[in-house]
């Protein structure tokens, strides 16, 4: 079984010199604001899955508001994860560098994602057309309040910036295209009344449609910027799940629109979905892994009765199980019992699950992170820490 000692003991070495030092970085020129600027980028790449990132990092225009705007911790997790699957499609971690949006800040976000306003709301607020941004359907407050809701409900909910740039022969840097995001509600959250009771209006039939509309005014926009009339931009639609859901939404389509052009052509499908372990959806849809599962969670019971209940979380990438995250919490009363169930957990998981599945297990208790194991594609040995 694999520990992490061993290396954190080598990190230290490294740390106090007393190990060779190697070529970790390589220093390049970024122009900003017609300034040129020294940064670094780090040679070592941890996967191809990765993006390398300059440094110093510059931190998004628009920090922090994605948390405000969806519903859950696992959409947040998975909107931002999944915009990089996307963007990998088009854009090479082997060629492009991964830079935090630096072209959509706060203010323009926030005003994106409001209401548009009718004449006479603009009016009144003494806003001109200009000032009318909203991206989201504009209510004209005709008919109850259900109504209004039911007929113009709200279809966007966030828009997330990557950028991703290019180094020249010459070790300059430079902007080699934009990925948009735009999450999108598939329910409808209101009241009809200040602090009354919410309401929910199921949307997610109109959800795709209304946000393709939305992703044509975004990149007209965009072109409108300077800095991005000529790059490539992708954009990418999300559909995020409702606050009560404990699995993610998922990225359902994207489209690439090429340089300096501000119309949209064709939008390619992303066959993605995130399933819940033990659920009767999973195993209507996928009866095998669900068996699998069931059988995993059965080893687990009669090894320690006394749990909390496994939980997992399964990504399908075209119809087939390519990541599953699987969370076990259980109360310990010493050490040993902690090694002990760690190591039968690892042998259910070579014994259980195909390899070609991304893993992740995590063992918790009340007191924290007991252990993990993880097993990536293609390897029959897990990765196995015991938190100390």
């Amino acid at each position: 079984m694999k520990k992490w000692l061993p290396v954190y003991a080598a990190v230290m070495l490294l740390l106090a010199g007393c190990a060779p030092k190697f070529d970790t970085e390589s220093k390049i020129v970024q122009d900003k604001n017609n300034k040129k600027e020294s940064a670094i980028i780090p040679n070592y790449q941890v996967s191809d899955q990765y993006y390398r990132t300059i440094l110093p990092f510059e931190p998004s225009k628009a920090r922090g508001r994605i948390v405000s705007n969806l519903n859950t911790r696992y959409d947040i997790q998975e909107f931002e994860t999944g915009l990089m699957r996307v963007a990998q499609k088009t854009f090479s971690p082997d060629t492009y560098l991964f830079q935090e949006g630096q072209y959509l800040d706060k203010d323009t976000v926030d005003a994106w994602l409001n209401r548009k306003y009718t004449p006479s709301q603009l009016k009144e607020k003494k806003m001109t057309e200009a000032e009318n941004l909203g991206l989201n359907p504009a209510n004209d407050e005709k008919g109850t309040v259900e109504e209004q809701n039911e007929k113009n409900p709200i279809y966007l909910a966030h828009i997330l910036e990557h950028d991703y740039l290019v180094k020249d022969k010459e070790g300059k840097v430079s902007l080699g295209g934009v990925v948009i995001g735009l999450a999108l509600n598939t329910v409808h959250y209101y009241q009809k009344e200040q602090y009354g009771a919410v309401y929910e209006e199921d949307i997610h039939e109109k959800t795709e449609s209304e946000g393709k509309k939305i992703a044509e005014e975004v990149v007209k926009r965009l072109r409108n910027m300077d800095g991005l009339k000529e790059v490539p931009i992708t954009v990418a639609l999300f559909k995020q799940k409702s606050k009560s859901s404990v699995v993610p939404g998922n990225f359902v389509s994207y489209t690439e629109v090429g340089k300096g052009s501000a119309s949209i052509g064709d939008w390619k499908k992303i066959d993605e979905k995130y399933y819940l372990f033990p659920d009767d959806e999973t195993k209507k849809d996928y009866r095998d892994d669900a068996n699998t599962f069931d059988k995993f969670k059965q080893d687990v019971e009669e090894y320690f009765p006394n749990y909390n209940g496994v939980i997992g979380r399964g990504l399908y990438k075209d119809k087939q199980l390519n990541q599953l995250s699987i969370e076990i919490p259980i109360q310990f009363y010493g050490e040993a019992e902690v090694i002990g169930f760690t190591q039968y957990i690892t042998g259910l998981v070579i014994n259980t699950f195909p390899d070609y599945v991304s893993l992740e297990i995590n063992v918790t208790s009340v007191n924290g992170p007991k252990a993990i194991i993880v097993r990536n594609p293609g390897e029959k040995e897990p990765f196995v820490h015991i938190y100390q």
